[in-house]
């Protein structure tokens, strides 16, 4: 597994390519393309379409597995508990590596492209007060946080950074809690996840001495660093110590 397992119940690594034209639709097209890819990983077996998104992917039961997804104007791949980084690039860069042959994906044709960093936290209670414990909130809020008798029902924080003076390589950060009103008004909260997401974004068509592989790897790198230097002690492990003392 790799090492970014351990601050999180789920860790998972994604790539997706989003284009300006839509992407083709044809059954031949959409079928050799999945089967090169089937060929590199045997074990991608589980092919389906959900109304115009075609997917193929690995047994989800085993914990760990590849998937990857073609909808109309968008190309994904991730990876659920990557055995390591270096694998994960891999698969990445050969759907990448695909498109501009299998699908005609030009370099012109780039809307955006990025790299994300998914943690799941599973918890059985408030996701919203476990964020603001974990994390704290900004201190203009805090004094309504203090009001006898609340209940925070909502506190999703994000931040979105440029990384570029023309920005048009950014960063944000995010997260997404599962628990609702109902939750709140019962005291039944169910067993879900808290997920906190780490993207870094370049929009825009690729110069033309630029590949999609190198552009990703460069935003893989980016995202590396800024997961390793800011989320992990800021953002991670504050999150695993408040759910393991709850």
């Amino acid at each position: 597994m790799s090492r970014y397992d351990e601050f999180s119940d789920d860790f998972y690594i994604n790539m997706n390519l989003n284009t300006e034209m839509e992407l083709t639709q044809s059954r031949e097209t959409v079928l050799h393309f999945f089967e090169q890819i089937q060929k590199k990983y045997p074990a991608m077996s589980n092919f389906y379409t959900r109304e115009r998104e075609f997917i193929l992917e690995e047994d989800k039961g085993k914990g760990s597995y590849r998937w990857t997804s073609l909808d109309a104007r968008r190309l994904c791949s991730g990876y659920v508990h990557p055995d390591s980084m270096d694998s994960a690039m891999e698969q990445h860069a050969l759907i990448l590596e695909m498109a501009p042959f299998a699908l005609s994906v030009s370099q012109l044709d780039c809307e955006s492209l990025n790299i994300m960093y998914g943690f799941d936290f599973t918890y059985r209670g408030n996701h919203n007060q476990l964020l603001a414990d974990a994390l704290g909130i900004i201190s203009p809020f805090e004094s309504m946080r203090e009001i006898e008798g609340v209940t925070l029902l909502s506190n999703e924080p994000s931040i979105q950074l440029a990384l570029d003076s023309d920005c048009r390589t950014q960063c944000r950060l995010s997260f997404e809690t599962r628990t609702n009103a109902y939750h709140v008004r019962t005291g039944d909260y169910p067993d879900d996840q808290l997920s906190v997401y780490f993207t870094v974004r370049r929009y825009g068509s690729l110069d033309h001495d630029e590949t999609y592989v190198e552009v990703m790897r460069d935003l893989a790198e980016r995202c590396r660093r800024m997961v390793d230097d800011h989320l992990i002690e800021q953002v991670l492990r504050p999150l695993q110590e408040n759910i393991a003392i709850k």
